[in-house]
């Protein structure tokens, strides 16, 4: 059965030229386009969509609102809000209300595919720059607890993980911690973004974890990656 997609966004142009991406993936069918957030619930209701684009700035409702409405009345939506922001408070209150990924319209096509694909499979996907401020937003809350604590937050050194991963794979978390996408990381290795890929997933597998961002926050508490 191909996955079932909605996409709600006020900018038509925008709205059309991501469902033109989407099309040409044989297992993607785009079943609804709203131009609100207001529209998300009569949408979801008629389509029974599997993913839910969402825009997040919107004249009536906005998309973290109509999230939340969503999530109310159907807790197991999959929401993938769509933003110009990547602003980490941006990013807390979307996943809080209850979206399961967050992209930056900024994106390539093949981030928006992958994104939809991982989403629709149960997991979350954020834009890799968005991670990163996460990161940084992490490490910024570690050092504030530390020093409440009478400490000093220091990373001396990286432990990396040879136990699990291979070096490529260590490279590979390293700069996934940095917030490269799956392109800039074959660009600076000199590999393919399908090697990369593979590398990916054997991190993800290795780690026990669904999506690039868990893998991260668990390399960050095992001090496998160096956060600047």
């Amino acid at each position: 059965m191909p996955t079932k997609i909605a996409i709600i966004d006020d900018h038509q142009l925008f709205r059309e030229g991501v469902k033109r991406i989407l099309d040409f993936e044989p297992n993607f069918e785009v079943v609804a386009e709203g131009d609100d957030g207001s529209e998300a619930l009569s949408l979801v209701e008629t389509y029974r969509p599997d993913v839910i684009i969402m825009d997040i700035n919107m004249p009536k409702i906005n998309g973290v609102e109509a999230t939340r409405e969503l999530i109310n009345h159907y807790p197991d939506s999959k929401v993938l809000i769509l933003s110009i922001h990547d602003d980490e408070n941006y990013v807390s209150h979307a996943l809080k209300t209850g979206a399961t990924g967050y992209l930056l319209k900024e994106m390539d096509a093949d981030a928006l595919i992958d994104a939809v694909k991982v989403v629709a499979d149960g997991g979350s996907y954020l834009h890799p720059k968005v991670t990163h401020n996460l990161v940084k937003e992490y490490r910024r809350l570690a050092i504030n607890d530390n020093n409440q604590e009478g400490g000093q937050f220091q990373q001396a050194e990286v432990r990396r993980p040879l136990h699990l991963l291979t070096r490529r794979e260590c490279e590979v978390l390293q700069m996934l911690a940095d917030g490269k996408s799956n392109r800039g990381i074959g660009e600076a290795l000199f590999i393919s973004e399908k090697t990369v890929k593979n590398h990916v997933s054997n991190i993800l597998q290795k780690m026990n974890v669904n999506d690039r961002t868990q893998a991260v926050v668990e390399a960050i508490k095992n001090g496998w990656v160096f956060v600047n």
